[in-house]
């Protein structure tokens, strides 16, 4: 199953869904966060009968794992204004709520303010970068459902600044969306780990997504490139900032995450 059929759930009523948790999916003990986010913003998108209301930004938390088989969403409208709608949905499995998102989706505006920055450095081209290897033994089962083309400091590599950056795209080829863009922020591993010399269990436990696509969907044959710094950490919690670029240097997300270290 693609990127794009995992992310999406079954509706069974006005506001409620039945989300198929496959696996091959897993990242620890429950599904890839990406995955879970994904469908609830299909799950609101949905539930919105103007398709020009597309996704502006999602805030997010996972309460726990999900695990591989059924689960239930629930879709709720917080408020619908002239050009902007907010929802809410919550996941369940198991009677236990494990997900939440707020999603504000809004409709294109004709504004003379508009502007983007640019990235300081242009990154190697897609193709001049080696991909990881999907089979090595210690990255999550998800991940090898991505393929990761890395420029800035490798996982475990024991640096001093705590960054990641590269390609990034899915192995079987969708239109990114904004539910794929969702899952192709949070599929990056927390650019922490380079600080690290060996693997260490992390959480995500807040996630916040601001979407610049619009009412665009990317071309299925687009990279897209990573690039994110951890900006704090305190407590044995930490904080990240993560961008989404196109190759031709547009910025399409920006992910705020709230990571916790496990031990």
């Amino acid at each position: 199953m693609n990127l794009a059929q995992v992310t999406t759930p079954v509706r069974t009523g006005d506001r409620s869904f039945e989300l198929d948790v496959p696996p091959g999916w897993a990242q620890g003990r429950g599904a890839f966060g990406g995955l879970t986010l994904g469908a609830l913003v299909r799950a609101i998108e949905a539930c919105e009968p103007e398709p020009a209301r597309t996704m502006r930004t999602i805030n997010a938390e996972i309460f726990g794992p999900v695990a591989p088989g059924l689960a239930a969403i629930e879709v709720i409208e917080l408020r619908r204004g002239n050009g902007v709608s907010t929802f809410e949905a919550l996941l369940r499995q198991g009677g236990d709520a494990l997900a939440r998102a707020t999603v504000v989706l809004g409709k294109r505006r004709d504004v003379d303010r508009t502007w983007s920055p640019s990235l300081r450095e242009t990154p190697p081209p897609w193709a001049d970068v080696v991909p990881v290897p999907a089979d090595l033994p210690f990255v999550p089962e998800f991940s090898r459902n991505f393929e990761y083309r890395i420029t800035g400091p490798f996982p475990f590599s024991g640096g001093r600044e705590p960054d990641a950056a590269g390609w990034i795209s899915a192995r079987a080829r969708v239109p990114i969306g904004a539910a794929e863009l969702v899952a192709h922020a949070d599929a990056w591993w927390p650019a922490a780990f380079s600080t690290q010399t060996g693997p260490r269990p992390v959480a995500t436990v807040a996630f916040t997504l601001q979407s610049f696509l619009g009412d665009r969907v990317l071309p299925s044959d687009r990279p897209l490139y990573h690039r994110a710094r951890a900006v704090a950490s305190h407590e044995g919690f930490f904080a990240e900032h993560r961008e989404l670029w196109t190759a031709d240097g547009e910025l399409v997300a920006l992910n705020e995450q709230t990571f916790v270290w496990i031990k």
